[in-house]
């Protein structure tokens, strides 16, 4: 029985833990080749753990290292068919204390490193005239969050140049897509302080933060064919109702 991602080639980073983890082993059930990407070494081992094809430690602030590792896929196996970028960090500060280097290194890495990876992918996507990006973004970027300026405006910033992109590469076979999950319990989650994670449950309607496992198929629909066709810089939100637009 053939995956929804069958021989698809793809690039997940962000993987060694959370919601890229999830979306790669995901990636790998349906078929995908998977190349999974993370500034943290334990990478390596979780691409073997979930059958991935490899495991890179990548710093993808750093443009010659993101397009370096696009090139070897594309050299390796032949193109590269899905982008997810679900990497980033998340931190608390009130703006009125925010020191100005926190903010620049959350839109650096949680923005900039983005554009980075989709500008790299985008250019043997064009080349084939077909492949997906999704963007992992959040539901502050819509609603904001108190001591999170810097993580919602670089979010936003995700979610809207994943709608440019959209717009500018639709027509030619690649689709640009996001999605906005709500609080979800992973390590990165964990670093925010339990009184903001007891208010932030108690204002869910479903009353409960999100699994990774629980945006992961997300992520696959939006990669497939043909769940994926129409999607073309939508946001798609997981979110517990927090967010209904």
């Amino acid at each position: 029985m053939t995956g929804l991602l069958d021989g698809r080639r793809a690039l997940v980073t962000g993987a060694a833990s959370g919601i890229g983890r999830a979306i790669a082993a995901a990636y790998v059930a349906e078929g995908a080749v998977v190349t999974l990407a993370d500034r943290d070494t334990r990478v390596e081992e979780v691409a073997d753990e979930v059958g991935g094809r490899r495991g890179v430690v990548l710093d993808a602030t750093i443009e010659t290292e993101v397009d370096e590792l696009v090139n070897q896929i594309v050299d390796h196996d032949g193109g590269l068919d899905i982008l997810v970028c679900s990497h980033g960090i998340l931190t608390q500060s009130p703006t009125v204390d925010m020191p100005t280097e926190l903010w620049r290194e959350t839109v650096d890495i949680d923005l900039t490193s983005v554009f980075l990876l989709n500008r790299a992918a985008l250019r043997p996507m064009l080349a084939q005239g077909s492949g997906r990006i999704v963007n992992v973004a959040s539901q502050l970027a819509i609603k904001g969050g108190v001591s999170l300026a810097h993580y919602a405006a670089a979010k936003a910033g995700v979610i809207a140049m994943s709608k440019s992109i959209a717009l500018e590469t639709a027509a030619r076979g690649v689709l640009v897509n996001a999605i906005a999950p709500g609080p979800i319990d992973t390590p990165m989650v964990d670093a925010i302080d339990d009184e903001w994670k007891r208010s932030k449950r108690a204002e869910l309607p479903l009353g409960r933060f999100g699994r990774p496992e629980e945006i992961a198929p997300v992520a696959v629909l939006l990669a497939s064919d043909p769940g994926g066709n129409l999607f073309v810089g939508q946001v798609l939100g997981p979110n517990s109702g927090d967010v209904m637009p």
